[in-house]
């Protein structure tokens, strides 16, 4: 790399693509849609370079890799080392989705403005999907039967990435779980506090609730003064999870890609919700989302399962007067919010150390 490279950058990483390019061997689109990144080890004046501890895969990149190989974890292993080696970064072709990553800070180039010191020990805010990536040890340590990947490498971070150093008070695990899906926590109670702030306590259903970004999008809703909380789970395992917790009014069990019995499992627990979020990691739960929904209600989708396409042909066919939000991970102060969350809410928490003990 000589000296002109090291100083030519991008804030948003466009330095780094190495396909696709035209014909003037300029890139033709950001890190997150290109087909493959630079990760080389030497960094840019404005980028940082984390040593890594471990990957946490997005859910339902995960389930699509353990459902595409039966659950063999070698198999699995085989493929995310194939991913990153042939595309620079960890995303799942199929879903388009990464996850996200621990680690201590290696290096700091001297232009660079996310405020972090070589030995803090941090988690990346943005999606692997985009982060340029080396994996050094094989996953050797790496089952590949679960989210959590414990890893050696390096990740390299742009000067528009956000990280955020670990709180001492958690664990990393736990604060890795955290952090991988706080976006939706912070929507969540940005737009339900928009209804209880004009007299409306809206009907929050959380598809998914007994989850990760389930359990803490019902907290979200409690604390900015939601109506009333519906948690729909799909089997008596996960509503077990949620008795006694008061984290929904109502758990009910319903498959939520069944568009007819999804809505009737809601209007059953005092539904049609205002506000429906959905945070379950498989396809299909987009229409049946429309229909649990209140006319002039909110969708908020936050699964990397989701078709957007068939999200809003679905609601056009169902002449279904709905807003529907994006869940784009990041909202400001995020990380905090759901880190104190979890401080503050003992039947979250205790969620979320039982998914940690399960591991």
């Amino acid at each position: 790399m000589t000296d002109a490279d090291l100083t030519a950058e991008s804030p948003v990483g466009l330095h780094r693509v190495l396909a696709p390019l035209d014909a003037a061997g300029a890139p033709t689109t950001l890190p997150q849609a290109a087909e493959r990144l630079d990760n080389s080890r030497d960094i840019r004046p404005g980028e940082v370079r984390i040593a890594i501890e471990t990957l946490n895969l997005d859910a339902a990149s995960f389930r699509q890799l353990h459902d595409k190989h039966a659950g063999d974890g070698a198999a699995v292993r085989a493929e995310v080392l194939e991913i990153v080696a042939t595309r620079g970064k960890m995303q799942n072709p199929v879903t388009g989705s990464g996850g996200m990553l621990i680690g201590t800070v290696e290096e700091v180039g001297e232009e660079s403005p996310l405020g972090l010191t070589v030995g803090d020990r941090v988690a990346t805010l943005v999606s692997l999907s985009l982060t340029p990536l080396e994996i050094t040890d094989g996953l050797a340590r790496w089952d590949g039967r679960s989210e959590r990947v414990p890893a050696q490498g390096h990740a390299i971070l742009f000067s528009r990435s956000i990280a955020a150093v670990l709180p001492e008070d958690l664990s990393a695990d736990l604060a890795l779980m955290v952090m991988d899906v706080c976006g939706a926590p912070a929507l969540v109670a940005r737009v339900v506090g928009e209804y209880a702030s004009s007299g409306r306590p809206p009907t929050v259903a959380v598809l998914g609730g007994a989850g990760k970004s389930g359990s803490l999008s019902l907290a979200a809703a409690e604390q900015a003064r939601a109506g009333r909380r519906i948690a729909v789970v799909p089997h008596e395992e996960e509503a077990r999870l949620l008795e006694g917790t008061g984290l929904a009014d109502e758990v009910v069990i319903a498959d939520a890609r069944s568009p007819l019995g999804l809505s009737a499992a809601v209007e059953q627990a005092g539904g049609p919700a205002d506000v429906t979020v959905v945070c379950v990691d498989v396809p299909g739960c987009e229409q049946p989302a429309v229909l649990a929904t209140a006319e002039g209600g909110t969708i908020i989708f936050f699964s990397m399962a989701t078709s957007f396409a068939a999200a809003a042909l679905g609601a056009e066919g169902l002449a279904a007067d709905v807003r529907m939000l994006v869940g784009n991970g990041y909202v400001p102060g995020h990380a905090d919010y759901a880190l104190d969350l979890i401080r503050s809410n003992a039947a979250v928490r205790a969620l979320f150390e039982s998914r940690l003990d399960a591991d």
